[in-house]
């Protein structure tokens, strides 16, 4: 039987009887050579889309098979039972010639890594391997993972990361914070993709430490070519206003006269429950003495019924100037050494 129509092998520049590597090589040879983003003369589009539906049919054994036999009219249901199952054999290519590169190589823009500053070839991307890599440095993805069909399997994008900003008074009671989020996820025709918004509800529990780690599997961008980057939340701490934090401690900076620090004080401490615990000492108190009063600080995380201590640190003020006959006093009353 003649067969008509296009001639897939000399579109690929290649011989009927070609290896699979042989087809994936010639594929990427010509794309590259075509891509229109590239190849700016006439024509250049439409040879891109023949190579395409060419690698298409080609790295496919059935349609392949039926090509082989009956050429592009057979394939596309000009012979019937051209499929060997009864009736027509019938096939349209409907793929998009610029998702089928993405995907054969792995990134969306992959093909600018392939061409020098003129927008040339480099010599040393002529190799015998059609998934070689090059050692680009900031090549997208590495070629030695092949699929089905001569396509690279897809790899997981790296994590994205958020702060996730907490209170103290948060992490004393636990809560549920919204994240919002905005990403791409594919059409159901698996090439174009859609912005969406998603909200990710993040359940803060008692005593989280800051540092905390949240991951949200597969919620990054989605393209034909990759597998989305899990979204990972870190928590960060709020600035407090009284307190200070060290793990599931709390501390309260009291601050005191110079004159309740020689002769006693009592403090007033604020809890983070809102309750107020009465610190009473006659003994000196000198700058960063610290007094611990226990299980008033944040649940532990791995035992939340318990809590940390909470750590009231002295700060003593020093008055900025004294009256002369203030210094005599001082200086009858203290010692001299």
């Amino acid at each position: 039987m003649v067969k008509m129509g296009r001639d897939y092998y000399s579109v690929l520049g290649i011989q009927q009887g070609a290896s699979d590597d042989e087809i994936k090589k010639a594929y990427r040879k010509q794309a590259l050579r075509y891509h229109p983003d590239k190849n700016k003369s006439p024509g250049a589009e439409d040879k891109f889309k023949q190579i395409a539906e060419a690698y298409d049919v080609l790295s496919d054994q059935k349609k392949k098979d039926v090509y082989d036999r009956f050429g592009e009219e057979g394939l596309k249901g000009g012979i019937p039972g051209g499929g060997g199952g009864g009736g027509n054999f019938t096939y349209t290519f409907q793929g998009d010639p610029h998702a089928m590169f993405t995907e054969f190589f792995g990134g969306r823009n992959t093909f600018g890594q392939f061409f020098g500053r003129n927008g040339c070839m480099e010599e040393d991307m002529e190799t015998d391997d059609p998934f070689a890599s090059f050692g680009m440095g900031s090549f997208p993805r590495s070629f030695n993972t092949r699929s089905h069909g001569g396509r690279l399997e897809k790899k997981q994008d790296p994590p994205v990361t958020h702060d996730l900003r907490v209170s103290l008074d948060e992490v004393f009671t636990g809560c549920t914070k919204k994240m919002k989020i905005s990403r791409k996820r594919l059409n159901p025709d698996g090439r174009t993709t859609r912005s969406e918004d998603k909200i990710l509800s993040v359940e803060v529990k008692k005593g989280w430490k800051e540092g905390t780690k949240i991951t949200f599997p597969r919620e990054g961008d989605e393209t034909p070519s990759n597998i989305p980057a899990d979204v990972v939340f870190v928590v960060k701490d709020k600035p407090h206003p009284v307190y200070k934090r060290d793990g599931s401690v709390v501390i309260y900076p009291a601050k005191i006269t110079l004159r309740e620090a020689l002769c006693g004080c009592t403090v007033n401490v604020p809890t983070l429950d809102g309750r107020k615990i009465k610190l009473t000492t006659q003994e000196i108190i000198r700058p960063g003495m610290k007094r611990h009063v226990t299980g008033e600080g944040l649940p532990l995380p791995k035992s939340p019924d318990r809590r940390g201590d909470l750590v009231v640190k002295y700060e003593v003020l020093f008055p900025e100037r004294l009256s002369q006959s203030a210094k005599d006093t001082i200086a009858n009353v203290l010692p001299a050494s």
